[in-house]
């Protein structure tokens, strides 16, 4: 009847414009068009992939990747955006609670398989938001936030605060038992994880808090036979092969959006991919596939292919002009993945910036940001304005038109003026953390990195070397994009602007405006923040 309609209107330009002025003038008309339908949303999160090793960022790549390409071409491309870290843990609690995770009790590193859950109870993520919204939500993949696994024989558990965190601990940790804490606590109607990265144990899935097996044995891998892995010997479960969970992320993906799609409530999916960090495991039929004969390009080349198939399902399901896609990674890339290969065939992961993960350097932290919208962002979009992985929490809330409380996303501006082209986004400045905990802050084309040898990143280095560093960085990356010439002699003034604006956003427990926050309680020595607590 639809179409017959459109057909009708159209023999006549005189009926279609009497039609569109009484349905102008129509009150009743106006009141009875329904509800702009709400979008879809699904949040992909690559593993320690860096800038440079998407195409469409790097005109040198020698990494092909075609489907992400096309999906930064039919949406928006960010060429300045920032994890709030330059590893990974903290970037993934800052994605789904729109706070600095320095603001917490890890003040650097990351947290372990067993380690308890970094998102304290009570605290609001973006699933719990979208959830009491009306969506469906769903976590699929690398969690890597710390779960409050059941103890055996009434075992103390891991916790932040009792110093419980021996990250080579599995022997108390009853699997038989469901999580006391996760992702079903924080708002995941479903979730379909591994607890933390491909080289961190325990290896098993947790369906809705609950192991699909129970371990029966010990991790032992050949380190000839995979050359670019980090193994840390642990529980395994016997359905658990590290070389098909990538591959099972995206399955169990694609099930929940055939099983979702086209129906009254829309959904959230939240899929954080366990790769390319390592151990590097591509497999048929992209192993040994990429032209320069590394197996982190086969790998990189193996995550682009799946995207594409997640982005044909979208399409297949007819539910793609209503779902808004972000594709980002959770930091630079790791120089533990096949660099010396990647630096003879000229492919530099980071393109054209200095560092790589871990390291307060721009490729320590600027990562490629994609984000699909038909219909409501532009095609072949490019936003050179500086954001940060924080921000996708209050990019959700102004979708829902949901107001914050003064405890809620205290580090997120919405991204929606940029991404429609309307109002104004808000973001003064951005704070970066790098592995170690050393702070930076960036304002404009200005850069200021305070207390570096607190830390032991050296500038311009791949290496962490102890030496000694003036206590203030400055750059100005409009000049120095490479961060090779510190100015901070040059422009005092520049430096006091920059280091009392992030003493500020330290100390107020948030960067947005509103009520000051406590941050959480400070366990021990905070060396990295000594200048923020000086009076």
């Amino acid at each position: 009847m639809k179409t017959k309609s459109i057909q009708i209107l159209s023999i006549s330009g005189l009926l279609v414009t009497s039609f569109l002025v009484l349905t102008s003038f129509n009150p009743k008309t106006t009141e009875e068009q329904p509800t702009p339908q709400k979008p879809n949303i699904i949040y992909i999160l690559a593993d320690d992939l860096g800038i440079g090793d998407i195409s469409l960022y790097n005109e040198n790549s020698k990494i092909p990747t075609p489907h992400l390409d096309q999906m930064g071409k039919e949406g928006m491309m960010f060429t300045d955006a920032h994890t709030s870290s330059a590893v990974c843990t903290p970037t993934r609690y800052g994605i789904l609670t729109g706070r600095y995770n320095w603001r917490t009790p890890l003040k650097e590193f990351v947290t372990w398989g067993n380690s308890p859950s970094l998102i304290q109870k009570g605290k609001l993520t973006v699933a719990q938001m979208l959830k009491d919204n009306g969506y469906k939500t769903a976590n699929i993949g690398k969690w890597h936030l710390g779960l409050n696994w059941s103890m055996k024989n009434n075992s103390p558990e891991f916790d932040h605060y009792s110093g419980r965190t021996d990250r080579l601990n599995f022997k108390d940790i009853d699997y038989s038992q469901p999580i006391k804490f996760g992702p079903n606590d924080l708002g995941f109607d479903y979730s379909y994880i591994i607890s933390a990265s491909l080289n961190m144990p325990p290896f098993v899935y947790i369906e809705n808090d609950m192991a699909t097996m129970v371990p029966t044995q010990k991790t032992e891998r050949n380190r000839k036979e995979y050359p670019f892995s980090s193994w840390i010997k642990g529980d395994v479960a016997d359905d658990f092969k590290h070389e098909d969970v990538l591959p099972t992320v995206v399955e169990k993906s694609i099930a929940f959006i055939k099983e979702n799609a086209n129906k009254e409530q829309p959904f959230f999916m939240y899929i954080p991919l366990p790769s390319p960090h390592n151990p590097v495991l591509p497999i048929a039929p992209w192993k040994g596939q990429s032209e320069i004969q590394s197996p982190y390009a086969d790998f990189v080349i193996m995550i682009d292919d799946l995207m594409g198939t997640i982005f044909h399902t979208l399409k297949a399901q007819g539910i793609e002009d209503n779902t808004m896609v972000v594709f980002t990674s959770d930091n630079g890339y790791a120089t533990t993945n096949d660099l010396k290969t990647l630096r003879q065939k000229k492919h530099n992961p980071s393109y054209i910036y200095s560092g790589y993960k871990g390291s307060y350097l721009e490729g320590g932290h600027r990562v490629p940001f994609f984000v699909k919208w038909p219909g409501k962002i532009k095609p072949n979009s490019v936003s050179i304005t500086t954001i940060c992985t924080t921000d996708f929490m209050a990019t959700c809330a102004d979708l829902l038109q949901y107001k914050f409380k003064a405890n809620e996303a205290e580090d997120s501006f919405s991204m929606m003026p940029l991404l429609t082209n309307e109002g104004t986004y808000l973001r003064e400045a951005t704070i970066h953390h790098d592995k170690y905990g050393v702070f930076a802050i960036r304002k404009g084309d200005w850069k200021l990195i305070v207390s570096p040898n607190s830390g032991i990143m050296a500038s311009g280095k791949t290496k962490t070397h102890k030496e000694n560093l003036p206590e203030n960085i400055l750059f100005n990356l409009k000049y120095d994009i490479k961060e090779e010439n510190n100015v901070a002699n040059k422009f005092p003034e520049k430096v006091t602007e920059l280091k009392e604006l992030l003493i500020k956003h330290i100390r107020d427990g948030r960067s947005t405006p509103g009520a000051i926050q406590q941050n959480d309680a400070i366990l021990s020595q905070w060396p990295q923040a000594n200048f923020a607590f000086k009076n």
